[in-house]
């Protein structure tokens, strides 16, 4: 999902051939016969090995012959599914001889289910926050081998002492190559996602939630989120101009301001221009970001630490949720939320949140949205147009502008009243958006118009806008 995009996509995918795989290394577990110990000893270390690699070799293949990855990331799934499916069935038969078969199974059953459990809890909440993708598959394949080494540890009897150095041997070489790796990982992170950059990284982290990256070129600071560029430092005033400015002229009221994203602080910094904005409430669920922001001396002098002023307020949750959770009304409500690459942040662009985000404002509040590329995802951004619409606004206005790093950008702003676009007044000083730049605005060119029949509503029951989102930018590439 990080390195192709369409989350769900890419979780039935590994899933659905995850188990397949496992069933078919059930059924083939019926052709093994004989001495059944020497063969689950090598199984596991190899699993061990291949599962611990799997990582870092799908790493170097994206960032060598990223064309190459859609195959060997099957291949990989295939592979490990088969060596999990023999598992069970051969330590049942393995076992087979000490305890009877109601007790066999269960045990087997139950430990293996116990262990999915304690994987599932500990690798979001301490492996991949702590260690990241990278050490963790590396992790868990040192702890794999465990199983190995127990099982020899505890037959070591019963085989051959030429096979017991054997296993040893093959043992200490697959743990020296997987502990190399781990101890060795930082400078093969950085090798690989220097690769992925046209610029010098000079920062990266795996946060809970997504892979942050900083690059740096002369004046050009450039902020990645799992591969998606944020904002350029060289025009980023163009895109938050654009998505504060504009709904901050036709809000009658602007004194409590809601920001749902923009953990960069760059919105916010435009918001601070207001002396009518008394409080401003900013809503990011990631944490590491708004860290980022506030201690990098890069980011902090491009936001002007206007996350540390005391009227902004900086709470770590879910859009919709907090939404769904708060009393409070506000004047303004911008959403500065990524692209709708995945069906959580579709959600984040669908009818029914519009019509949340409809009840938080004041009787005459204004709501503005960033709405992807009018031009590279055409369809997209009508699709937004047209949620927003379908929703509970009484106006509904789309307008674009250009922005070098990213293209054509657009944006809509929508209002409980009918409010007047056509002449508006910034009353803040301003890097671009003038009273040219402002006429421009809200005109489309021939081949960026909505076009007939319009794109469907995007719904939490219908994330169509997912669908035309991926399409559009599948198309580009």
């Amino acid at each position: 999902a990080y390195f192709l995009g369409d989350t769900v996509k890419q979780f039935s995918i590994i899933i659905g051939l995850y188990m397949a795989a496992m069933g078919l290394g059930a059924y083939l577990s019926r052709l093994l016969k004989g001495d059944l110990i020497p063969f689950f000893i090598k199984m596991e270390i190899a699993l061990g090995l291949i599962g611990g690699v799997s990582v870092p070799l799908l790493y170097t293949c994206y960032s060598l012959k990223p064309e190459a990855y859609p195959v060997l990331m099957p291949l990989l799934v295939l592979l490990i599914g088969v060596l999990i499916g023999l598992e069970i069935p051969l330590l049942a038969r393995i076992l087979e001889k000490y305890y009877v078969l109601k007790i066999n199974i269960s045990t087997v059953l139950s430990v293996d289910y116990v262990g999915a459990l304690i994987a599932t809890i500990i690798f979001p909440f301490l492996l991949l926050p702590f260690l990241g993708t990278f050490r963790s598959s590396l992790v868990f394949g040192v702890l794999n081998m465990g199983i190995g080494f127990i099982m020899l540890w505890r037959f070591a009897d019963s085989m051959e002492s030429k096979h017991r150095r054997g296993y040893h041997l093959y043992s200490l070489v697959s743990v020296c190559l997987l502990l190399i790796l781990l101890f060795s990982a930082q400078p093969l992170i950085s090798f690989w996602s220097q690769s992925l950059y046209e610029d010098k990284v000079i920062f990266q982290k795996r946060t809970m939630y997504q892979q942050l990256v900083l690059t740096k070129h002369r004046d050009d600071l450039r902020f990645f989120i799992d591969g998606n560029l944020q904002f350029s430092s060289t025009d980023e005033y163009r895109y938050h101009e654009a998505l504060v400015h504009i709904p901050m002229a036709v809000a009658p009221r602007t004194e409590n301001i809601l920001i749902l994203g923009g953990g960069d602080g760059l919105a916010v910094r435009e918001i601070l221009k207001y002396e009518a904005a008394a409080f401003v409430t900013l809503v990011d669920l990631d944490p590491e970001v708004v860290e980022l922001a506030r201690r990098n001396p890069l980011m902090r002098k491009m936001n002007a630490g206007s996350l540390d002023h005391p009227n902004v307020m900086v709470i770590h949750a879910d859009a919709y949720k907090f939404l769904e959770g708060t009393d409070s009304l506000y004047d303004v409500i911008l959403a500065d939320l990524p692209d709708p690459n995945n069906l959580l942040l579709s959600r984040l662009y669908s009818r029914e949140f519009f019509n949340l985000v409809f009840s938080k404002l004041t009787r005459t509040g204004v709501f503005a949205t960033q709405a992807t590329s009018p031009y590279f995802a055409n369809k997209a951004f009508w699709c937004i147009y047209e949620t927003v619409l379908a929703s509970r606004f009484e106006h509904v206005v789309p307008y674009h502008v250009f922005v070098p790093s990213f293209g054509d950008w657009g944006f809509v702003v929508a209002g409980k009243d009918r409010f007047n676009h056509a002449a508006l007044d910034i009353p803040v000083p301003t890097q671009f958006l003038g009273q040219n730049a402002l006429d421009r605005c809200f005109r489309f060119e021939k081949d960026v118009v909505r076009r007939e029949p319009p794109p469907q509503t995007n719904t939490l029951d219908d994330p169509r806008l997912l669908h035309y989102y991926l399409k559009s930018w599948r198309n580009l590439r």
